[in-house]
């Protein structure tokens, strides 16, 4: 009867936090979208519009239709995170949270003394009064508890909103024989198509599978054990992943739906994906870009590079991409750099040039780390600015799995800051200024 795991579900998470903060949002039905336009889609809904059928994913104008009173709202993503930051210390007051899974999901272990049914569920009870006590009344959450994450995090999605489940050890399978295949975290459209090709159609057929059987849909000898004993309960260590892929995209306010700013967010987006590329110390050997359009199918091209991190060598390959695209009202942009390789796999620069261009985006890097992202940037990036300083070309987003720092980047406080580990802002720009002066990094980045 142990219980090992709790994992908590924000519910209707960025809808959720604009009704707590705009009590004129409250108990009405409202979607939150990226971006004020009938041609996006919504990101996020509250049960009240989701009576209408309304979720993640419909179309701004199809959901005006299903709902007469629906209020549009524009995402917020900074106090978005900043609630979610708050959250997480609201939970930390009553328990360790041991894995933040997304923006809107944590895992939190249970101690020896919390893993009976009891006790779990007190704390599960103490969790949701504190975050209505210090968050608000109008962010509510449904709680998972089981043996392992993969049945929480089921548990935690059998009751919206505002449940509470629990999933017993001695249940199992049985528990879980009603639900559809796609229930199960990790079981997505692909690898429900693996699993029917197969001649697993249902959940019963899924748990009579041997783990010789799932090996051979998961391809994985490794992953075929790992989930047949997480169905019976079992409390099983991930297996080691590697990152395959590094991107950003972004809808595009109908202002900006032309050449000339399209290209300057793909050129915002490249620099932010190449910045994270280098905090998680990979190379990129493919750079990818996509472009949604209005009236005709999306355009994809890729290219594949001698591997790099630095952002001028990237620059220099997507002009070059950017040159093939049609010519029509671009709807959404998208970056991806991929086939990764950790630095500890790759060799180092041979020439002094590639050196220096390394050496340049990682000044660039600790710049904008202490004073903001907008401190430095290509010329292009900052051409197309909107006469409206509190607008911006690429507005904040934010992936469910990756939550963003909120640091108070370009304060007075951050600006202030020295270290004897790093150079000063003026020793930066210096270095800058250096390796621009020994060779021309930037220029001719269309060459």
């Amino acid at each position: 009867m142990t219980l090992r795991t709790l994992l908590l579900d924000m519910n209707s998470y960025f809808a959720s936090v604009e009704q707590q903060l705009r009590p004129e949002l409250r108990d009405r039905p409202i979607a939150v979208v990226p971006v004020v336009a009938d041609t996006t889609c919504c990101i996020a809904a509250s049960y009240e519009a989701k009576k209408f059928g309304i979720k993640t994913g419909t179309r701004v104008s199809d959901a005006k239709k299903m709902c007469r009173g629906l209020k549009i709202v524009e995402a917020r993503p900074r106090l978005y995170v900043e609630t979610h930051h708050r959250i997480v210390e609201a939970v930390e007051s009553c328990i360790p949270v041991s894995t933040v899974l997304s923006i809107d999901e944590m895992e939190c272990r249970l101690w020896d003394n919390e893993r009976t049914v009891d006790d779990a569920v007190r704390m599960a009870k103490l969790i949701k009064e504190t975050i209505r006590r210090d968050i608000g009344e109008f962010l509510c959450c449904s709680i998972g508890l089981a043996p392992n994450r993969l049945l929480a995090k089921l548990a935690a999605d059998w009751h919206k909103p505002n449940g509470l489940t629990v999933i017993l050890q001695e249940e199992l399978p049985q528990r879980l024989l009603s639900l559809p295949l796609r229930a199960f975290s990790g079981i997505g459209s692909r690898m429900e198509q693996r699993l029917l090709k197969a001649g697993i159609k249902t959940t019963p057929q899924f748990c009579e599978q041997t783990p010789q059987q799932l090996a051979k849909v998961w391809g994985s000898k490794l992953l075929g054990e790992v989930w047949w004993r997480r169905l019976r309960g079992e409390d099983v260590v991930d297996p080691p992943t590697k990152r395959r892929s590094v991107g950003h995209s972004n809808v595009l306010p109908p202002q900006m739906r032309n050449d000339m700013d399209a290209k300057a967010v793909m050129l915002r987006l490249l620099d932010k994906a190449a910045m994270r590329l280098r905090r998680i110390d990979y190379w990129a050997g493919t750079i990818s870009l996509r472009i949604d359009y209005l009236d005709r199918e999306s355009w994809q091209v890729q290219r594949e590079l001698s591997h790099c991190q630095d952002t001028t060598t990237l620059v220099r390959a997507a002009y070059k991409l950017w040159k093939e695209k049609p010519s029509d009202t671009p709807l959404k942009v998208g970056v991806t750099l991929s086939n990764l390789v950790s630095s500890n796999n790759v060799a180092q620069p041979l020439f002094d040039e590639d050196r220096k261009l390394n050496a340049l985006s990682t000044a660039m890097d600790e710049l904008k780390e202490r004073f903001g992202l907008q401190v430095v940037q290509f010329a292009e990036m900052h051409g197309t600015q909107p006469l409206d300083p509190k607008q911006a070309p690429t507005p904040d987003r934010i992936a469910f799995n990756h939550i963003p720092d909120i640091s108070n980047a370009g304060s007075k406080k951050a600006a202030s800051q020295t270290s004897s580990s790093k150079l000063s802002s003026h020793q930066l720009l210096d270095q800058m200024a250096a390796l621009l002066n020994s060779q021309n990094a930037t220029e001719n980045l269309e060459g």
